[in-house]
């Protein structure tokens, strides 16, 4: 098991109409934001489904010239629920759907940690969006986009905007009220990108 969380970095090409403005990231957790969730964990790449409108979502961004990151807590691995080159198989699944429509994820960051291993990476710490904010000029834009408390903590945690959608663990993190008045709530990944993209 990687003793941190890695990355898969790949160079995505940015849109003409995004060549002469400030380079802008958006950073997205994974289960329950991109693809549908599960308490049981996504453990075959056939269980791994997109959630409707996701894929749709991150292409459009991503022609818009907005770079594109997931950081996603995967224990499992470290749980022995499935192994890395399944994990693998599950993000070259996703980068395929979304190359399919004209857009690029630029990298890939996972935790394969348990609760208890005392990593850095696993959310709610910030470890993994300071892994990717590595690759990125530091004065450049960048939120991130989940549906638990952890994400928007980890968000909170280096002052990075954080935005919540109510697919996943979503609805049930406003209907316990732990969402702070100050979040932005979104009714799923689709919704923030019509609602950005139209701005």
């Amino acid at each position: 098991m990687p003793a941190t969380g890695s990355v898969k970095m790949r160079t995505a090409e940015r849109s003409p109409e995004a060549s002469d403005k400030k380079m802008k990231l958006i950073i997205l957790d994974r289960d329950g934001v991109i693809n549908v969730d599960s308490d049981n964990y996504i453990r075959t790449v056939d269980e791994w489904v997109a959630l409707p409108g996701s894929i749709k979502a991150i292409a459009e961004l991503s022609k818009a010239g907005y770079s594109i990151a997931i950081a996603t807590n995967q224990s499992g691995i470290g749980r022995g629920y499935y192994s890395l080159t399944t994990l693998t198989a599950m993000h070259q699944k996703m980068l395929e759907l979304v190359k399919a429509l004209g857009g690029d994820i630029a990298q890939i960051v996972y935790c394969p940690h348990l609760p208890d291993d005392q990593c850095s990476c696993r959310k709610p710490l910030p470890g993994m969006l300071q892994q990717i904010l590595q690759h990125y000029p530091h004065d450049i834009d960048a939120c991130f986009i989940g549906d638990s408390l952890r994400d928007i903590e980890a968000a909170q945690a280096i002052n990075m905007p954080a935005m919540l959608v109510k697919t996943g663990k979503g609805q049930r993190s406003v209907d316990q009220g732990i969402i702070g008045a100050d979040i932005p709530i979104y009714d799923d990944l689709l919704h923030f990108s019509q609602q950005l993209l139209t701005r």
